[in-house]
C-alpha cells in the first residue's frame, strides 16, 4: 500500500471532530489517504515520500475563519496601523511617526485603536490636530463601529454643532454640542464620503499581506464578512478576483456580499449579479452579510432592556436595529429563496431575536434551507432563543476571544448592561448543550486572527496573555468542541465540504501544531504555535 507522497508521523491527529492520540496522516496528490495509528503508517508511504516529523505535535485540518475582514486588515497593516498599541500616548506617537514618514499623503488613514483607552466619550480631534496640524484624519477603531477624526476632516465633511445625528449613528459632542472628534456607526459615513478611495494596488497588497499572515496562523480558508464598501474601506471583491486570475489566491474564500441597510429588496437582483461575477476558482460569493445592530461599547447593540447609565440607573436607550425588523423578515426570506446564505451580525439579544425571527419566516415561506445561515458575534443571547438556533438549523458563529474579563468588559460593558443581560453573554456552552452547530471566527482586524488565542479563551474563558478570573466559566467549551468549531464547523458554514475533516479522499488542507494542546493542562493552549500550513498538500507556510 505504498501510495502516500506526504506522511505526518511521530505525533497525534485531530481529524476535525475527534482527537486521535498516537496517530499519523498519509496524503497523496493533495488528498487524504488515511488517518491510522503510528504503527500502521509505514505501509502507506511510497518510496521517497516526504515525511514530516510532528515531534509530539498535532496535524489537523486547517483552521477556517468564519467571520473576518482580511483585505481590510492587510490594508490597515500597510497604513497608520494602531493595532497592538493600547494607550492614547502610544496612538498619538504612532500617528506622529506615520505623518513624518508620509508627508505627501493628503489623508491620514488606517486605524485599530481600542475604545477602553479613551472611555465612553471616545478620543478627541484636538489631540489629533496637535500631531497632524491641518491634515484630515480618518481612523476607525478596532471594531469599526466608530472612528477618530481630526478637525480638518470634520470641516471637510461639514460637521458642526448644527449637524444632526444620522438615524443609524451618533456624533460625539461636548457640553456645548460641538463635535469632539469621535463618530459612531452611521455617523462615520459623513466623513467616509470624502475619504480618497482605496486603490487597486493597495487592495492587492493588502490581500497579499493578509493571506500570508493568516496562513502563518494555520488558516487555510475564511469567510470575508464584507464584500462591499463600509466604514472607509473600499470593496475588496475585485482584489480577490484579480488574485484568482493571477493564481495567487492560495486560500479558499467564501465572500459575504454587503447588504446596504438604507436600500430595500431592490438590491437583491444586483446581489445575484455580483454573486455570479465573484464566484470563480477558490472564491465563492454565495453569502450576504446583514449588520443588524452595533456594539455594546457605544450603546448601539440592540437590547431587550435599556442600557444603564454606569451608575446603576437606566436610560431610555435600547440600542439600534439597523434594518427594520419587518424589512429583515422580507429580506432574509427573499435571499433564502434566491439560494443565498445569510450571515447576520447580531451583538445584542434583541438583534439576535430579530435575526432568528427572520430565519423562521424564511423557513415558513420556503421550507428547509440549504443556505447554512449563521449569526455572528452573539454577545448577549436570551436563554429562550438559544435552542432556536438548532430548531432553525442556524449556526452560531462565535468570536470567542471577546469572552474575557478585559477592560472592554469590566469598564465599558458590565457597568452599562442590565444585570440579567450581563449574565447572558457569550453563552458558548449553553448553545452547545442545546445542540447548536458552532463555527468560529476572529473578526480581524477587530481582534487578532490567531485561532489559538481564541481557542484558549473558548476553553478557559480567560485572556491567554493576562489571565485572571474566568468570565462566566460555565459557558466554556471542551477542547474538542472548540477545535471542531474552528475546523469542521467553520468548513460547514463556508460550504467547503471537501475540507474541515481529515478523511480519505478529502482535501489535505492542514495545520501542524508544535505541541499537543489536547493533552495536559488546557491553560497551555495559548502557548501553542503553528509550524506549518498546507493547502491541498502543498506547503503555504513553514515557520
Amino acid at each position: 500500500m505504498n501510495i502516500a507522497d506526504l506522511v505526518f508521523r511521530n505525533g497525534h491527529v485531530f481529524d476535525g471532530r475527534t482527537y486521535l492520540h498516537g496517530h499519523g496522516l498519509a496524503v497523496a496528490d493533495g488528498r487524504v489517504v488515511a488517518v491510522v495509528p503510528e504503527a500502521d503508517l509505514g505501509a502507506y508511504a511510497a518510496p521517497g515520500a516526504e515525511v514530516v516529523d510532528l515531534a509530539g505535535g498535532v496535524v489537523q485540518p486547517g483552521f477556517q475563519d468564519a467571520h473576518v475582514h482580511p483585505v481590510q486588515g492587510g490594508v490597515e497593516r500597510l497604513r497608520c496601523d494602531l493595532t497592538g498599541l493600547s494607550t492614547p500616548g502610544e496612538y498619538l506617537a504612532a500617528v506622529r511617526a506615520y505623518v513624518a514618514a508620509h508627508p505627501d499623503r493628503a489623508w491620514v488613514l488606517g486605524g485599530g485603536w481600542a475604545m477602553p483607552a479613551f472611555g465612553p466619550i471616545g478620543p478627541r480631534a484636538a489631540d489629533l490636530d496637535a500631531v497632524v496640524g491641518d491634515r484630515p484624519v480618518f481612523l476607525p477603531n478596532r471594531d469599526h463601529h466608530g472612528a477618530w477624526v481630526s478637525s480638518a476632516a470634520l470641516r471637510i465633511a461639514g460637521i458642526d454643532r448644527a449637524t444632526p445625528d444620522p438615524a443609524d449613528g451618533r456624533i460625539e459632542r461636548d457640553a456645548a454640542g460641538a463635535p469632539t472628534g469621535t463618530l459612531h456607526e452611521g455617523a462615520m459615513a459623513l466623513v467616509q464620503a470624502h475619504v480618497p478611495p482605496t486603490s487597486d494596488e493597495e487592495h492587492d497588497a493588502g490581500l497579499h499581506v493578509a493571506q500570508a499572515y493568516l496562513h502563518s496562523l494555520g488558516v487555510t480558508a475564511w469567510q470575508d464578512a464584507i464584500l462591499g464598501v463600509y466604514a472607509g474601506n473600499g470593496d475588496p471583491a475585485s482584489a480577490y478576483l484579480r488574485a484568482v486570475h493571477a493564481g495567487t489566491l492560495t486560500a479558499r474564500v467564501r465572500g459575504a456580499l454587503w447588504w446596504e441597510r438604507d436600500a430595500g429588496l431592490e438590491q437583491v437582483e444586483r446581489l445575484v449579479e455580483r454573486r455570479a461575477t465573484y464566484t470563480v476558482g477558490r472564491l465563492d460569493a454565495g453569502s450576504v452579510k446583514v449588520m443588524q445592530d452595533g456594539v455594546v461599547e457605544n450603546y448601539t447593540a440592540g437590547l431587550s432592556a435599556p442600557y444603564r447609565d454606569g451608575c446603576g440607573g437606566h436610560t431610555h436607550n435600547s440600542g439600534l436595529s439597523f434594518v427594520d425588523p419587518q424589512v429583515l423578515l422580507d429580506a432574509v426570506t427573499r435571499l433564502d429563496a434566491e439560494g443565498f446564505q445569510v450571515h447576520v451580525h447580531a451583538i445584542g439579544d434583541r438583534a439576535v431575536r430579530e435575526a432568528l425571527d427572520a430565519f423562521a419566516a424564511a423557513r415558513a415561506a420556503n421550507g428547509r434551507s440549504r443556505g447554512r445561515h449563521h449569526v455572528a458575534h452573539l454577545q448577549v443571547v436570551a436563554p429562550a432563543d438559544r435552542r432556536r438556533f438548532a430548531e432553525l438549523d442556524v449556526t452560531a458563529n462565535l468570536q470567542a476571544l471577546w469572552a474575557v474579563n478585559d477592560e472592554a468588559m469590566t469598564e465599558m460593558t458590565l457597568p452599562f448592561l442590565d444585570e440579567e443581560l450581563a449574565g447572558w453573554q457569550y453563552p458558548f456552552g449553553s448553545l452547545a448543550r442545546a445542540g447548536v452547530r458552532l463555527a468560529m471566527g476572529s473578526d480581524w482586524p477587530v481582534s487578532t486572527p490567531d485561532p489559538l488565542a481564541a481557542l484558549h479563551v473558548a476553553v478557559n474563558r480567560v485572556d491567554p496573555d493576562e489571565p485572571g478570573a474566568p468570565f462566566l466559566p460555565g459557558e466554556a467549551l471542551g477542547v474538542e468542541q472548540a477545535w471542531a468549531a474552528y475546523t469542521s464547523g467553520s468548513a460547514h458554514v463556508n460550504h467547503l465540504d471537501d475540507t474541515g475533516v481529515l478523511a480519505p479522499g478529502l482535501a489535505a488542507d492542514l495545520a501542524v501544531l508544535d505541541r499537543d494542546p489536547f493533552a495536559g493542562d488546557p491553560a497551555g493552549i495559548g502557548s501553542t504555535r503553528v509550524v506549518a500550513t498546507y493547502v491541498e498538500g502543498a506547503a503555504v507556510y513553514r515557520a
